[in-house]
Parts: C-alpha cells; structure tokens; sequence
C-alpha cells in the first residue's frame, strides 16, 4: 500500500490505518472490560465479500454501535469467533468499512470529525435538523455516496436514521438495496443505551452486558419485491417492528412480577 494512498473519498488509508488502530486500542475496554460484548454470529462475517455488503441494524448511541462494529468485524476477520480477545487484530483493519450518519453530528467537536475520517459517508437527514423536524427531498449525491462506498467495500447504516428505539424505517434504506443489490446483514445489538450516553462516548454504567447478533444475510428478490416489501423486512430482521414492542413489554412485565414474588418471599 503506497504511503499517500487514497480511497474512493480522498482519505489517506495510511492515516486511516493508524486511526482505527489508535483509536480502537482506545476504546476496548468499552467492550471486554467496563462492560462485556457478547456476540452471536461473527462467522458469518468471515464468508461475506469484500465488497457490496450493506449491513443493517438498529441504533442505541450515536458512536459506540459503529465502534463495536469495527471491533467485532476486524476480530472476525483475523479468525476470532465471537470475541474480541486480545486487541491485535486491529493492526491490520479492513479499511475499507464505511458507516452512514448524520452531517450535523459529524462536524459536531473534533472527535466526530476524526470518527469521520475514519469512514463516515455524512449526508443530510430528510426529516429532522437541528433538533427540529424538517421534510427535505433526499440529495441524490448522498445516494451516490453510499453506492460509492458499496462498490469499494462494506457499508453499515441504521435505517431508521435515530436511536429512538421502534422508530420507522426510512424509505431510503429499501431504495438503495433495491436498486443497488448488495448482500444484507442484519445486526441486533442490545445493552448499549444502558452502558453510554447518547452520543456513546462517555460510560454512563459499568458492567452492563452488551449484545450483537448478526444474522444470516436476507434473501431478496430485487426484480419482484417493492421498497414497502423490503422495509417490512427490515423491521422484522433488526427487530423493529412494534410486534417486538409487545414481546419486550411482556418480557418486562413478568420480570417485575417474578421480583415482586422475590420481595414477597
């Protein structure tokens, strides 16, 4: 790899090697230490392609999801199943994964701005800026960015653009794999809205058990199913649809009545 090497976005592979390194020696102990990742599915990781992979999921902070992520991809990569033991297989990270967010939040400080270079795909939210509610026409230059980056590698995005969770999916999640056709994964992740703060860069708790699934690609018909067909899909795949708001409610229930019977007894 030449020194000034670039990617498809103009950064610096060289620099972004050093970053993740830095940073995600940094940050391990977020993930096997203060708190604990357990991990469901890594070895689907190490069959996908280089290229063209979309994966999905759902959004509790704002940076510590994609952060785990980069841990938990890398690690499998280097042949570890379900772990991120031993901090050495960031020394030679996949460079070219991407993540979508937001623009606002990316310039927000200079850590947002380093996570950036590291491989954020900025584009401008469609429904909210600023803390208020917008409605924009969605810029094709983002969805030209997104495919960029599915043509030069993995892409992770959270298609219901918030980390509130059982939100909608938003439409232009189902555009772009419909129209561009990359393999799918699905994420679910848990544990990790109790563990930081928002933004997922200060630990708000310690000792919290953290979860990743990560699922078996989806099978999609591209030719036959509509952008309606496929967000229903990624309701049910990342476990957003509100039929999974009345398991957990139930779940939540029988929990306090078997710890209101503990007190009793």
């Amino acid at each position: 790899m030449g020194l000034f090497k670039r990617n498809p976005f103009g950064h610096i592979l060289f620099v972004k090697k050093w970053l993740i390194r830095i940073l995600g020696v940094m940050t391990h102990r977020r993930f096997r230490g203060f708190n604990e990742l357990q991990i469901e599915g890594s070895e689907i990781i190490k069959n996908l392609p280089d290229t063209n992979v979309l994966f999905i999921s759902n959004h509790q902070t704002y940076f510590a999801d994609v952060v785990a992520m980069f841990h938990v991809f890398n690690a499998s990569l280097s042949g570890r199943t379900d772990s991120i033991k031993n901090v050495g297989y960031l020394w030679n990270p996949k460079l070219n994964i991407y993540y979508v967010a937001a623009k606002e939040t990316m310039k927000d400080g200079l850590l947002p701005k380093i996570l950036a270079y590291v491989g954020s795909i900025s584009i401008e939210r469609t429904w909210r800026a600023e803390g208020k509610d917008v409605n924009r026409q969605v810029k094709m230059s983002d969805i030209s960015s997104i495919a960029k980056a599915l043509d030069d590698g993995w892409v992770i995005t959270f298609p219901q653009g918030t980390t509130t969770p059982f939100k909608p999916i938003r439409k232009g999640t189902a555009f772009i794999i419909k129209n561009y056709r990359p393999i799918v994964v699905p994420i679910v992740i848990d544990g990790f809205r109790r563990s930081f703060d928002k933004k997922g860069l200060r630990i708000k708790k310690k000792n919290i058990l953290q979860s990743m699934e990560i699922k078996e690609p989806l099978v999609i018909d591209y030719d036959n199913e509509t952008t309606d067909d496929i967000v229903k899909r990624i309701e049910y795949a990342i476990e957003q649809h509100p039929s999974f708001l009345k398991v957990i409610s139930q779940e939540e229930v029988e929990a306090q009545e078997a710890l209101n019977k503990l007190r009793e007894w």
